[in-house]
């Protein structure tokens, strides 16, 4: 009896040798991610899109994902993924530089990295509006820029940074995991930390920062209660602090700021962050109408005496009104950005709907 399984394609694209042929392949065609996992073709994500690189490559084996895998990792990082069962980092070899996620799953290994974009762009570059750059001009407080993981606020960061960095004489320290951009020193003295290799965690990173007579600190990730907590006290005390939550408006993240605190506590949080807060900036990335590339859709809040007023009475709920009046000082709903986009032939009515806040008004802006 003849073997009934069919005869593999003599076309199939064998796995490379390693993983900075992927690497390489990537930055060429300007990727964002790159995933080679166990049991699956190599993927990566190009324009918000996860798409196989070649419709004909070989699944990965795992004798193939544990050979790609030992041949960057150090001997540190390999001890750190067989006993913890995973590894993060940053990955620079002499072509560029890479976010490096190794986990140990079911089927073998799983590597993603994401591409890190070396050369920081300035305000204008990313078309970031004037009022970006007029919050980096305070000498304390807090500046906070939020969305989904995979829309650009490293890049935003490292530019409000930069921009310090040109404008200043100033000490900038950056808290970061891992560090992506590198700033060299312009007028600013600087100075980059990377969580896991230069210190145990963000709060224990950013309470040494206080003790290393800082102008301005970056704080990578503000996710728990104790970096909340600091980066607000250094707000207070004659700090700017620039931070990022994954939250995708400025209502949410307030509310997630707010949150975080015990409730006995909040009153007087409320307080302190309705006085430190300069401006949340929140972001997304949409597909462009023409299938090539994204746009970035970028929600303002600015600081005003109505604003605080909200957040002190934990009104939030009511920012998108005030946001609405206060255009003159530079405000942009979410709302209001996609709508710009979709005016100007940037992006879909799909999309517009899809991302908006509101959706019953977005649904009767297109009926009108």
């Amino acid at each position: 009896m003849s073997d009934t399984n069919p005869p593999p394609p003599q076309d199939l694209l064998p796995v490379l040798g390693s993983v900075d042929d992927y690497l390489r392949f990537c930055m060429e065609y300007d990727a964002s991610d790159l995933h080679l996992a166990t049991g699956a073709q190599p993927v990566w994500r190009r324009y918000g899109n996860l798409q196989p690189i070649w419709d004909n490559a070989a699944l990965l084996t795992p004798e193939d994902a544990r050979r790609l895998a030992y041949g960057f990792l150090g001997e540190a990082q390999i001890k750190q993924l067989e006993s913890r069962g995973d590894v993060d980092f940053a990955y620079s070899p002499n072509y560029g530089r890479f976010r490096a996620s190794v986990v140990q799953q079911r089927l073998g290994i799983d590597m993603v990295f994401r591409v890190i974009k070396t050369q920081i762009k300035s305000v204008e570059e990313l078309g970031l509006p004037p009022t970006a750059k007029t919050l980096t001009r305070f000498h304390n407080g807090l500046i906070l820029v939020t969305g989904p993981v995979g829309c650009g606020k490293s890049t935003t960061l490292a530019a409000l940074v930069d921009s310090i960095n040109e404008e200043r004489e100033d000490h900038i320290i950056t808290l970061e995991d891992p560090i992506e951009y590198i700033i060299e020193p312009k007028g600013c003295h600087v100075n980059q930390r990377e969580v896991h290799t230069h210190t145990a965690s963000f709060a224990a990173a950013l309470r040494g920062a206080l003790r290393e007579d800082p102008d301005v600190i970056m704080v990578g990730e503000m996710r728990d209660l104790e970096t909340i907590s600091l980066a607000i006290t250094a707000a207070e005390t004659g700090h700017l602090v620039l931070g990022t939550l994954h939250t995708g408006s400025a209502a949410r993240t307030l509310d997630r700021v707010l949150d975080v605190f015990p409730i006995d506590q909040r009153d007087q949080i409320r307080i302190m962050v309705s006085e430190s807060l300069r401006g949340i900036l929140s972001q997304q990335l949409v597909p462009k109408i023409d299938g090539n590339g994204r746009v970035m859709a970028l929600e303002v809040l600015v600081n005003t005496p109505a604003v605080g007023n909200c957040i002190r009475e934990g009104k939030t709920y009511m920012l998108g009104g005030v946001m609405q009046t206060g255009k003159g000082v530079g405000m942009v709903t979410m709302d209001d950005a996609l709508r710009n986009l979709y005016a100007t032939g940037q992006i879909s009515r799909e999309e517009c709907e899809f991302r908006a806040e509101d959706k019953v008004m977005m649904k009767k802006y297109f009926e009108s």
